[in-house]
């Protein structure tokens, strides 16, 4: 949350010519409900059902750049389907991921008394999951977006890369 993961999917999407798909907007639109909604009447371990069936339904499609919320690297299933892929960790500091998000009312971990609690345990799944750091704090989404390009590769064949994302 607040590390630019749309801003800068969109800006990598366009650059690879592919589709760019926020797994969030996703789950709306699937269930005709907003995210908040789904917490408030669900729960969060109802919701992370949720999110890994759509994140398996994405991820068994077509190529596409996908911005995947924070939480889903908590659900052991959505951990070992991330695995799977590329994923770039977009790194932000607590305090600048909450200066950028503010008082979002849409987002439902903004009203947990314990946020920098699972902001902190949560970076050991992000950097499981991750086959490129990109550190985001004070920069610009398109300087974020020219070092995921360059840490990639820039290749975007897949029978050409290799697990962590480079050329072969």
């Amino acid at each position: 949350m607040g590390a630019g993961k749309t801003t800068v999917g969109r800006l990598l999407a366009a650059r690879l010519n592919q589709p760019f798909i926020d797994l969030d907007r996703a789950i709306e639109e699937d269930g005709h409900r907003p995210v908040k909604e789904i917490f408030a009447a669900e729960g969060e371990a109802a919701f992370r059902a949720i999110e890994h069936q759509a994140l398996a339904r994405v991820l068994a499609g077509p190529d596409l750049v996908l911005a995947v919320g924070g939480g889903a690297v908590e659900h052991p299933d959505s951990r070992r389907l991330l695995s799977a892929v590329d994923v770039v960790y977009l790194q932000v500091g607590y305090a600048e991921a909450l200066a950028r998000v503010g008082g979002d009312a849409r987002r439902p971990m903004l009203a947990r008394p314990d946020l920098a609690e699972v902001y902190r345990r949560r970076l050991a799944g992000y950097e499981s999951v991750a086959t490129l750091t990109v550190a985001t704090g004070g920069r610009a989404a398109a300087a974020v977006c020219a070092d995921v390009l360059t840490g990639l590769g820039g290749d975007r064949d897949p029978s050409r890369r290799d697990r962590a994302g480079y050329p072969h």
